[in-house]
């Protein structure tokens, strides 16, 4: 019998806007823990807006896996793509958006090479090349 995998799950992930920021232009949406001394938010009163806290947090078998089972590896140069030689089983390569299109290519080729999936592979390259 096959060992049991565990199943990617990512969990639906609130977007949690800071307290009032929807009335108060002022007031930016990105989130700050309510400090008030009589703040609804801050007691947890029913209806009141959700505070983020550690049961929104994925599976940590599982976290940071993508949904093919492998995990992300930021390529930002040729010499990167030899590192994931021996682990391309369980690491993909994602190419960093400040590299050129030659060094993309260039990249492109020798992932090709050792089997390495690049997932964004696509990304700034030509269609079609002109002379």
């Amino acid at each position: 019998m096959a060992p049991a995998v565990k199943r990617i799950v990512k969990k639906k992930t609130n977007k949690f806007r800071r307290h009032q920021s929807d009335n108060f232009m002022r007031v930016p949406e990105s989130w700050r823990k309510p400090k008030g001394i009589d703040s609804r938010i801050r007691r947890r009163f029913r209806g009141t807006t959700l505070m983020p806290n550690i049961g929104y947090g994925s599976d940590k078998r599982t976290k940071y896996q993508l949904s093919n089972g492998k995990y992300a590896f930021q390529i930002r140069s040729p010499a990167d793509i030899e590192l994931l030689m021996m682990h391309n089983e369980k690491y993909a390569a994602v190419l960093a958006s400040n590299l050129s299109g030659r060094t993309r290519k260039a990249i492109i080729e020798r992932a090709d090479q050792i089997g390495v999936q690049v997932l964004n592979r696509n990304a700034r390259m030509a269609t079609e090349e002109t002379n």
